[in-house]
């Protein structure tokens, strides 16, 4: 499909048969009187007087318990920079149907207008106060697509006022998926993290977040260069936001070129086609690219692969290795919503990055394997998910989208956590079994 044939297609597939990908359907039946009275009045009033005597018993009889509101002022939407709520809103309304299709989670967009500075930013302050009115009607919120640095101060503010989790997916969720690549790559290769050099280029939400996120997973922060659109983050600079400054060090490197040289690891969250093959020939042995530009990655995997990368990521679900975050946010709302979590802490995360990277290595049953001949025929002809236990490819260091272990498996490992980290509500006894209950509960919702 050529770019004027996607185009006319995507367009189509918004438009009709109705605008939009979304809509209300009811749980319950109102098929007559009967329904009517206990839908609305005078039956309603019954559970409005049960929350109003013990305000918890909300999770019990309104949706709130299986509700995420998927939230941005469309400031940074996509590469689309900021092009503002209205023009977010298909996002926003796409990620509401993943969450219904991967997790049977209901969610809804809430695209915000007015909650922005003179210039046309996000100011974090009237975000902040708009987000934190929805805890009565929400049981997660889902921030999306929200312009750095301000996006920093709207989640980890929101996280400490509100009881409910709260979750910057541009943040966070490119980090969860993306180490979980890196795991089973540094496996593959016979690596450890903390001797690993990282180059990260793009220091926008998701450059940060991801950095700290496997500095907290092992990695050395002095073992970090960053760099953005003004090249290496050093300590000579004067034009960094404190996020910046916490990777600023004492280099005499200046650009993207300088810093790659015996690098072990590339992240790529910038711009298309910045990498070239005389970069990548300067990194150590055995070096790993996750180039993640959308839709023209850093460096094209054959390019990065020829010039003697041993594994390659993108973005894309035409290449291998394929860094999606619909591996992550589905599976941990599903965990944290099932145990009532009060957050989603960086122990959660943990545990779907481990989740994910557990699932390449397993090996595949019959019935998930035909599910994955159907989504992806291409790569099942390759043999890609014939492994045994334990074993690895450098061309499938992370599961598909499609792989139905997914996200049980992520919920259960999510749940784990929040429950010993003692933010959870809800105590599963089974974890086995919940995860079983979790692969039910979508496939049912897919009939």
């Amino acid at each position: 499909m050529n770019q004027e044939e996607l185009k006319k297609a995507a367009l189509a597939y918004h438009q009709n048969p109705t605008p939009g990908k979304i809509s209300v359907i009811s749980t319950k039946s109102c098929a007559g009187a009967k329904d009517l009275s206990l839908a609305y009045t005078p039956g309603v009033a019954q559970p409005c007087l049960e929350i109003k005597n013990t305000p918890d018993d909300v999770w019990k009889y309104t949706i709130k318990s299986n509700f995420v509101a998927v939230v941005s002022d469309g400031t940074a939407v996509l590469g689309l920079g900021n092009i503002g709520p209205e023009a977010g809103m298909p996002v926003m309304e796409g990620k509401a149907v993943l969450f219904k299709r991967f997790a049977d989670i209901d969610a809804i967009p809430l695209c915000l207008n007015k909650v922005f500075d003179d210039k046309g930013r996000t100011d974090a302050d009237k975000l902040i106060s708009v987000v934190e009115c929805l805890e009565p009607t929400f049981g997660g919120i889902n921030l999306e697509d929200i312009g750095a640095p301000a996006c920093f101060k709207v989640e980890q503010t929101l996280k400490k006022r509100m009881n409910i989790p709260v979750f910057h997916d541009d943040q966070h969720g490119t980090a969860i998926i993306s180490l979980a690549a890196i795991l089973n790559a540094l496996k593959f290769l016979g690596k450890k993290i903390e001797n690993c050099r990282f180059v990260v280029n793009g220091a926008g939400a998701a450059g940060i977040s991801c950095s700290e996120y496997y500095i907290f997973a092992g990695a050395k922060r002095e073992n970090f260069l960053l760099c953005d659109s003004k090249g290496v983050i050093h300590s000579e600079r004067t034009d960094l936001n404190a996020e910046k400054q916490a990777f600023a060090v004492k280099t005499d490197k200046r650009t993207l070129a300088d810093a790659m040289q015996h690098a072990d690891i590339f992240l790529g969250l910038s711009a298309p086609n910045c990498v070239t093959a005389e970069m990548v020939q300067s990194m150590n042995q055995g070096a790993i690219i996750f180039a993640m530009a959308n839709p023209t990655p850093e460096i094209y995997p054959d390019t990065a692969l020829q010039a003697g990368a041993a594994v390659v990521g993108t973005g894309r679900s035409d290449f291998a290795n394929q860094i999606n975050n619909v591996l992550g946010f589905p599976g941990i709302f599903r965990g944290a919503l099932d145990v009532r979590a009060k957050d989603i802490t960086r122990g959660m995360m943990l545990g779907a990055s481990k989740a994910i990277a557990e699932l390449a290595s397993e090996e595949i049953n019959a019935e998930i394997k035909a599910e994955l001949a159907k989504a992806y025929p291409a790569d099942f002809a390759k043999g890609m998910f014939d492994g045994k236990n334990g074993e690895l490819r450098c061309d499938y260091v992370i599961p598909k989208p499609f792989d139905s272990r997914v996200v049980p498996r992520v919920a259960k490992y999510v749940a784990q956590a929040a429950m010993l980290e003692g933010i959870a509500q809800i105590k599963i006894d089974n974890l086995d079994e919940y995860e079983k209950s979790v692969a039910l509960r979508v496939k049912n919702q897919l009939r």
